[in-house]
């Protein structure tokens, strides 16, 4: 399984089973997007009949589909992938997250910003998001706080740590303003231009998911879920907002 980069708290609250849930699928949708499948990983998917055993069940055809697609690709590899596959793998993976040949990066600012740069205004208000939980993304220049990530991690640990209407409110507003802004453009240009079966049902599946589960918090809240307009209105900048300079990590171009 990936590595979770924000620290998982050791108990989560006894009033709401959902949120543990919902905490350890987004830890694993997490996982899928963390680094390329190895053995034990694969292993570890097949074993545990992910997606099937996902906490949130999925209603939507979308999600339907998206969970049929990664499953069929899970079930047709063999027992013991070899090194062909896992190569293949590899290769797509590094398309998709390292070199950007895709052209589908897997960071918001990319996407967000008029000329699509990495490391824009959207990555400091994401960061400030974690910093008002007491988190912090470990190595920004490897890999930005507006990471997918980290940005499921983050809504994870909203999560686990128990239910609370305001945190569950607070998952909401970021779904909304920062991951869901941006992750159908990004889960829809992977599966079209990707390699894989695999890595097109984890982009799929991990969109899918989080519409479902934002659908599923205005429900638990009892508050309509903003429409696209609304949400591109409350973050467009001030006018006296001073303008963030263009910062380049080494080695990592733009992509869209």
């Amino acid at each position: 399984m990936g590595s979770t980069v924000f620290p998982r708290e050791t108990e989560a609250s006894p009033l709401e089973d959902f949120c543990a849930a919902v905490a350890d699928d987004l830890d694993m949708l997490a996982a899928l997007h963390d680094r390329e499948p190895d053995v034990e990983f694969i292993a570890m998917l097949r074993q545990f009949r992910f997606p099937e055993g996902l906490g949130l069940l999925l209603e939507s055809e979308r999600g339907r589909q998206s969970a049929r697609l990664l499953a069929e690709a899970l079930e047709t590899m063999p027992d013991r992938p070899g090194s062909e596959l896992l190569d293949e793998l590899a290769a797509d993976y590094t398309s998709i997250y390292l070199t950007h040949a895709i052209q589908a990066s897997p960071e918001e600012s990319v996407w967000i910003d008029e000329e699509h740069l990495i490391c824009q205004e959207s990555m400091f208000q994401v960061r400030e998001c974690y910093r008002r939980h007491g988190l912090v993304a470990p190595d920004w220049r490897r890999r930005p706080d507006d990471h997918l990530v980290l940005e499921l991690q983050f809504i994870g640990q909203l999560f686990q740590r128990g239910y609370d209407e305001v945190r569950l409110a607070e998952a909401a507003q970021f779904l909304d303003e920062h991951l869901l802004r941006w992750l159908g453009r990004f889960a829809t240009r992977v599966a079209h231009r990707c390699a894989t079966p695999y890595f097109a049902g984890c982009a799929l599946l991990t969109e899918a998911y989080c519409e479902e589960l934002r659908d599923l918090l205005a429900s638990l809240l009892g508050t309509p879920r903003p429409t696209p307009e609304e949400i591109e209105e409350r973050m467009k900048p001030s006018r006296t907002e001073e303008q963030v300079p263009v910062r380049f990590v080494p080695g990592v171009g733009p992509a869209v």
